[in-house]
């Protein structure tokens, strides 16, 4: 069951980032076949065992491993991730690589920015916040580990923060707008 977001998500600035989704092919794969046919990948199985299929549109990379599993980054939404996703493995089929069945794709994570409208007081957060860690000399942010949705929130004195960890948009702007509210409630949040 999702809750709906406690202040209106548009008011935050709130931008998804990246979108980190996992797939599997239940298949071996021949990474040597692919790179004869596609001159745009890249492979060096001395140096990583996995081959980069970087798409255009949408602007993804996609690393395939022989086991038949892969990992796309750089989407930009969930509908994105698992179109860049569908479109290898149809680009991988067109030029005679033998793909058996339908990828199983997963979210994995999400990272997302948003702007809170103020100045957060940190060193008061940290306080009186549990599942925080905040050291200025080595991050100039407040790391909060939130426990529901479990996400990790980066938040900065300028009211600026990143959340990541996130496997659907709807747990990026639940823990947005609870870090808000939790912020609101102990008076750490301050109009500039």
């Amino acid at each position: 069951m999702t809750q709906e977001p406690i202040i209106d998500p548009g008011d935050l600035g709130i931008n998804i980032v990246n979108v980190v989704a996992s797939a599997s092919l239940d298949q071996k794969i021949n990474l040597l076949d692919i790179m004869k046919v596609f001159r745009n990948v890249e492979y060096r199985p001395k140096q990583f065992p996995g081959l980069v299929f970087r798409l255009k549109r949408p602007k993804t990379a996609t690393l395939i491993f022989s086991s038949g599993k892969m990992v796309c980054t750089g989407a930009k939404s969930e509908k994105q991730a698992r179109s860049a996703v569908n479109k290898v493995v149809r680009e991988l089929k067109s030029n005679g690589i033998v793909i058996l069945g339908k990828p199983k794709i997963v979210i994995q994570n999400m990272v997302a920015s948003g702007n809170l409208h103020g100045l957060i007081d940190l060193e008061t957060a940290a306080d009186v916040l549990d599942n925080v860690m905040y050291e200025p000399e080595q991050f100039p942010g407040l790391i909060y580990r939130m426990q529901d949705p479990k996400t990790v929130l980066l938040l900065f004195a300028s009211g600026k923060l990143v959340c990541t960890g996130a496997k659907s948009a709807e747990m990026v702007y639940e823990s947005v707008g609870k870090i808000y509210e939790v912020l609101t409630d102990y008076d750490l949040l301050y109009k500039e």
